[in-house]
């Protein structure tokens, strides 16, 4: 696909340098000539100098051949009107970044009258995430197919869990509404079948509906349980985000904030949290206020070193639920030795919410991918398709497919019904079904088998 982004900062060239690696032909344009030139010259791209929000420079860029153009300039005001007048210049698909809380209630609305195809908020995204992690506090990973129906949920399982040392199979999975879909173990990667054995200290991907994982965790001696008391180091957007997520949830909120101007807008906004004046770095003002009895800690200041830092002392003196957020990435080789249990790339997830939508859009034969996630470290992804009466693996039980190895078919949504399939379960047109693989770059559900003629019954 051809696909021109607006904006050369963080954001925008994390996306560019994602949708590039996915073999895209990508055109960046920026106001400003140093970082266009500096993102075109590393990834190798068409770089444009001047305002993607006009008409202009959009066909400079290449607009009359565009398939999808991502606006994601620092002004959300920009990135509407970018979409807008890509529109104009008959691009059918955009996507643009909106930032302000006050725009983002009014996404609906934006997208009836000026046509993105996806409005996407990176604060918000993040804050959605860390909820979810808070929620089953616990969790180390969670990401959800079918629209929330279900999710995956990743643990570690303890020494003294009762399937220590034990097969899959042999494992109560509550009746089949449960399934160990990847095991972690050191530096390798499982696709497990019913003769692999777990061991403590693995971390395991869990696929099913939330209440029943709960359950399944409880069963198996993993704690997971909700994240009632929040500290929220930091009063940003996605502090503000996060506030309201977790407060309709039940919990109790508390934001530390140094910024007069700020702590005061969230006070305002937030009437329901305890809003207060400080130093996040000033571990005797943490003590005071009882971040060591708290259940989550998101460490969500302007820098990383601050967030890093802090995340360190506090690990030291609570068994809270710890996320904390990097926005620069060559930090990673240095965090793999800090042992932090959350880390959150703002602007990689963003990067990773737009790659979905285009593979989604990059559907081939009769399915679509409608979610993709890369699990892992990036070794194992798990995509979800949108099933049509084309597919060539339709109305087959699963047992006689001839299924690709590190390959599972893990779940299928059929209607309201979600279905944990087994041998002689077939996938049916309409179905979302979501495959878990180590196979990269599957773009169609056909793709999950060896041999499409030979996995028929003749």
């Amino acid at each position: 696909m051809k696909i021109i982004i607006v904006g050369c900062g963080k954001v925008g060239a994390s996306i560019a340098t994602q949708l590039n690696n996915e073999g895209h032909e990508i055109a960046v344009v920026d106001i400003n000539r140093s970082a266009v030139e500096d993102l075109s010259n590393s990834l190798d791209i068409l770089g444009v100098e001047g305002n993607g929000a006009t008409y202009d420079v959009l066909l400079e860029a290449g607009a009359e051949s565009a398939d999808l153009v991502i606006a994601a300039a620092a002004q959300d005001e920009v990135n509407l009107y970018a979409c807008l007048m890509a529109k104009a210049a008959g691009i059918k698909h955009t996507i643009a970044r909106v930032r302000d809380p006050e725009y983002t209630n009014d996404l609906m609305r934006v997208k009836d009258l000026l046509g993105p195809s996806m409005a996407i908020n990176p604060e918000l995204t993040v804050a959605n995430e860390i909820s979810r992690l808070l929620r089953f506090s616990g969790a180390l990973e969670i990401d959800t197919f079918s629209r929330g129906m279900v999710e995956l949920i990743k643990v570690t399982l303890p020494d003294d869990s009762i399937v220590d040392n034990k097969k899959i199979s042999e494992i109560d999975t509550l009746k089949g509404k449960v399934r160990i879909c990847s095991v972690e173990r050191g530096n390798e990667v499982y696709i497990p079948n019913g003769d692999f054995v777990l061991m403590g200290g693995d971390k395991i991907s869990v696929v099913s509906k939330a209440e029943t994982a709960a359950k399944f965790f409880k069963r198996i001696n993993v704690t997971i349980g909700k994240s009632r008391d929040a500290f929220l180091l930091g009063g940003g957007k996605v502090s503000y985000y996060l506030a309201k997520k977790l407060i309709s949830s039940g919990s109790n909120v508390k934001i530390i904030e140094s910024y007069t101007a700020r702590l005061t807008e969230r006070a305002v906004m937030l009437p329901e949290a305890v809003v207060i004046k400080g130093d996040c770095m000033d571990q005797d003002l943490l003590l005071s206020e009882g971040i060591d009895h708290a259940k989550g800690v998101a460490a969500l200041m302007d820098y990383d070193e601050e967030n890093i830092l802090i995340s360190l002392f506090v690990k030291g003196v609570s068994k809270a639920k710890i996320i904390t957020k990097v926005n620069n990435t060559s930090f990673d080789s240095i965090l793999q030795d800090l042992d932090l249990e959350c880390i959150i790339h703002p602007k990689n997830l963003t990067g990773e919410y737009i790659v979905r939508y285009v593979r989604a859009m990059q559907n081939s034969l009769g399915s679509n991918v409608e979610t993709l996630y890369r699990l892992n470290d990036d070794r194992v992804e798990a995509l979800e398709f949108r099933v049509s009466e084309k597919s060539k693996i339709i109305n087959i039980p699963i047992q006689e497919l001839n299924l690709k190895d590190n390959l599972q078919i893990i779940c299928i949504n059929r209607g309201r019904k979600v279905i944990l399939p087994q041998g002689r379960d077939m996938i049916m047109p309409g179905d979302m079904v979501i495959v878990i693989t180590k196979h990269k770059g599957l773009s169609d559900l056909d793709d999950i088998i060896q041999n499409i003629w030979d996995s028929r019954t003749i």
